[in-house]
């Protein structure tokens, strides 16, 4: 396994949270406001929100080296656009702050369970007179995974922090599940959505026609993805991501590799290459090579070059001591965003916890674009 959020929970101690399995929302406001897409995410920002991890009972002894991880993150980011950090309580301010210095806002108002916005906060859209409105995911744990009682209320309270329009789309799922290009299509791995934790009941044709709703969009990309290997049920943010309307790119492991995750993604990258998007264009695939070797020998480890975040001005993405692939995959994102500046910060606590820069990120867009 590669991406193993799940066994990083397990080998820390984490039981599954003892709530209830998610269900179809009874609330569908979305389909009043389905109009309103979702718009890709390396459009100007205004900000980006991110949470403070500060549950031992979560991390255990990586609690720290992910603090770090995440202050280094937030401080990168600050460079380019303003960031909101979420934290708990007043101590976890404080740790927050005196990581991250002044340069990153941090609130209490908007209490969080662990640090993956980019699953439990909102979706930000645009609402076609010039502003914003969000989404909710309801999420529920990955599935009721994790202990989510604060994370569950996040999307919500950052929609209002923000002043903007809430409202709960009528599936059940986290943002890193699906990414949209902002031009009518959307992507998304079967096994992060269309299952049993997230959405009991619901066939692959209603959870379609509810994330469609949900994004403003009219075409949906499945992939296969693989179930029941990670918490997150593979989500697609780690494999293949839109990088303008019409155009994708998708993280190949290098030939000797075998597992699972190594064939969804060479699936996903073969899927992508035959698609065509809701404007009827042909798929042009960006292939980014994963690396051969990283620092850490924990098969947990996420090693995404695709997981980077584009902020305005500029792109974060990881990189993993090896030094030839590092290179290699940092030339290739440059090239496919010119005039950005391309930082790679070591954030190794947080891949070997299941994640990358996109998964503790949610981006709020500009206005009237």
């Amino acid at each position: 396994m590669t991406i193993t959020r799940r066994s990083f929970l397990a080998a820390t101690g984490i039981g599954a949270a003892t709530l209830a399995v998610g269900c179809r929302p009874a609330q569908e406001s979305v389909t009043a406001a389905a109009a309103h897409p979702v718009p890709i995410d390396t459009l100007p920002h205004e900000r980006t929100w991110m949470a403070w991890p500060s549950d031992a009972s979560i991390w255990g002894r990586w609690l720290q080296p992910v603090q770090r991880d995440i202050g280094r993150i937030a401080t990168t980011v600050a460079r380019f656009e303003p960031v909101t950090l979420c934290a708990t309580d007043s101590a976890a301010a404080a740790d927050a702050r005196a990581e991250c210095g002044p340069g990153v806002t941090v609130l209490v108002s908007i209490p969080v369970d662990d640090c993956w916005m980019r699953d439990s906060g909102p979706v930000f859209r645009l609402d076609g007179r010039g502003g914003l409105d969000t989404i909710g995911l309801n999420f529920n744990g990955w599935g009721s995974n994790q202990t989510h009682d604060k994370d569950r209320s996040v999307a919500e309270l950052v929609a209002r922090h923000a002043g903007v329009p809430f409202s709960a789309a009528g599936f059940v799922g986290e943002g890193g599940a699906i990414v949209a290009d902002g031009d009518g299509t959307v992507m998304a791995t079967e096994s992060s959505l269309v299952n049993r934790e997230r959405n009991p009941g619901m066939t692959k044709a209603q959870v379609e026609e509810a994330v469609l709703a949900a994004y403003g969009a009219k075409a949906m990309l499945w992939l296969p993805g693989v179930a029941d290997r990670d918490i997150t049920d593979d989500h697609v943010d780690a494999t293949s991501r839109f990088v303008q309307p019409g155009v994708v790119m998708v993280q190949r492991p290098p030939a000797v590799r075998t597992d699972v995750w190594a064939e969804d993604a060479r699936a996903q990258f073969d899927i992508l290459s035959q698609a065509t998007d809701a404007k009827g264009r042909r798929l042009r695939v960006i292939e980014v090579e994963g690396p051969d070797a990283v620092r850490s020998n924990d098969p947990g480890f996420v090693d995404s070059y695709v997981n980077y975040y584009a902020c305005n001005g500029g792109l974060i993405m990881p990189e993993f001591g090896d030094t030839a692939k590092d290179e290699a995959a940092r030339a290739t994102v440059a090239r496919a965003f010119p005039g950005r500046m391309v930082v790679a910060p070591n954030y190794d606590a947080l891949a070997l916890g299941g994640g990358g820069v996109h998964c503790v990120t949610q981006q709020e867009p500009r206005a009237s674009q």
